[in-house]
């Protein structure tokens, strides 16, 4: 089942966040809060929104968290798939693919033009199973990012 997420599922979607860091190699740079996640959902304006999954018993075993973005060459919004997570135990029982397609059905329901999201070059078992919903890779387009002192810098 696939649902949107509610105040009570934030500990759940804060403890899969630490997961994927983890997961991703990163886990010390995961620095959000619980607090944070919920301010950033379930605020008057928010942020990111967030969809769980739940197996047949209840149980939470993934979640995707995305927010929208525009296109100036559509013309029209879009979805950025900022994290998507399945419990590795719950792996191969169609979450990860409910998820992605209720955030297609968003897209499909609300004019959005695209559903887009960035993989780790060496997470091949991502890239096959995006591969297999059809999606391609940007091949010709590299990720930038500023943080930290570089942002700092820029910034003053």
């Amino acid at each position: 089942m696939i649902r949107p997420a509610v105040p009570a599922d934030v500990p759940e979607i804060h403890a899969m966040v630490r997961e994927l860091a983890d997961y991703e190699k990163s886990l010390a740079e995961a620095k959000a809060t619980e607090q944070q996640l919920h301010d950033a959902l379930f605020c008057a304006h928010p942020a990111a929104f967030a969809h769980v999954a739940e197996d047949d018993t209840g149980r939470t075993v993934g979640f995707a968290l995305w927010f929208r973005n525009f296109s100036t060459w559509t013309g029209a919004h879009g979805v950025y798939l900022e994290d998507l997570y399945v419990r590795p135990e719950s792996r191969g029982g169609g979450h990860g693919k409910a998820l992605l397609t209720e955030l297609a059905r968003i897209c499909v329901e609300r004019g959005y033009g695209r559903l887009e999201w960035s993989v780790l070059n060496w997470n091949e078992p991502s890239i096959a199973f995006y591969r297999a919903l059809g999606a391609t890779p940007m091949d010709e387009w590299t990720v930038y990012r500023l943080s930290g002192a570089a942002l700092a810098e820029l910034g003053s």
